[in-house]
């Protein structure tokens, strides 16, 4: 029975030390499964960190970009206001040249020589027909 019993508890041991080494190769197994996770994880992580850099990159450029584009803006912005003080002041100068006398008695005789009635030249000129006439009776004497 010694016999017997040696050989039961080798018989044991050897099941025991099967299924122990089957439970490190499943836990092995695992562990590789995970790695492999893990791997493509960390691979997902650096794609994704690229892209975010990529991104703020891009907004970077987008910012530096609107920028400059607002400072071109404002210059233009200025030489605009410029322009149009410009050709306020034109515009003055040449509503006071066309309101001078000497220009509205040129204005009459040029239309009185070209064969305008009076009432013609009043509406040209912007005056009143017995305006019209008073100077073309001045110049007349």
């Amino acid at each position: 029975m010694n016999n017997t019993l040696i050989f039961a508890l080798i018989a044991a041991f050897s099941v025991l030390e099967l299924m122990v080494l089957g439970g490190v190769l499943f836990f092995y197994l695992r562990l590789r499964r995970s790695e492999a996770m893990l791997n493509a994880l960390q691979g997902n992580q650096e794609a994704l960190l690229a892209r975010i850099e990529m991104n703020a990159r891009l907004e970077r450029e987008i910012v530096a970009t609107f920028a400059q584009r607002q400072a071109e803006l404002q210059n233009l912005d200025e030489k605009l206001e410029e322009r149009a003080r410009d050709l306020r002041r034109l515009l003055e100068q040449a509503e006071g040249i066309s309101r001078s006398p000497q220009f509205l008695r040129e204005l009459i005789l040029n239309g009185k020589n070209k064969g305008l009635t009076s009432r013609q030249i009043a509406r040209n000129s912007g005056l009143s027909v017995d305006e019209v006439e008073l100077i073309l009776a001045q110049e007349g004497e």
